[in-house]
């Protein structure tokens, strides 16, 4: 059986909205770090020192590979990656 790793960086308020469309997906489960920090190329804007910039969320998803690109998917969906630059970003790898 071979297995594929989605690894997620999103927007934590994305992040009940993409464990609930990955659970129908078919994904079983996932881990997620909480307060992650992502960088950008252009650095975000400050007030006083303060970033004003959300916290993200890393998620992973281990899934069997037939089932991984519909999952992927329903993540990108669901995070809005492609209707809102910054929303989130989704890759596989094979394990």
């Amino acid at each position: 059986m071979r297995f594929k790793l989605i690894m997620a960086l999103v927007d934590d308020h994305h992040t009940e909205n993409i464990l609930n469309a990955a659970r129908k997906a078919g994904a079983t489960g996932a881990t997620v770090v909480t307060s992650a920090h992502g960088e950008r190329i252009t650095p975000e804007k400050t007030f006083l020192g303060l970033e004003i910039a959300g916290h993200h969320d890393h998620m992973l998803f281990l899934l069997v590979k037939q089932m991984s690109r519909e999952v992927l998917e329903a993540i990108a969906k669901a995070g809005e990656f492609d209707q809102k630059p910054g929303s989130g970003i989704a890759h596989q790898i094979a394990i």
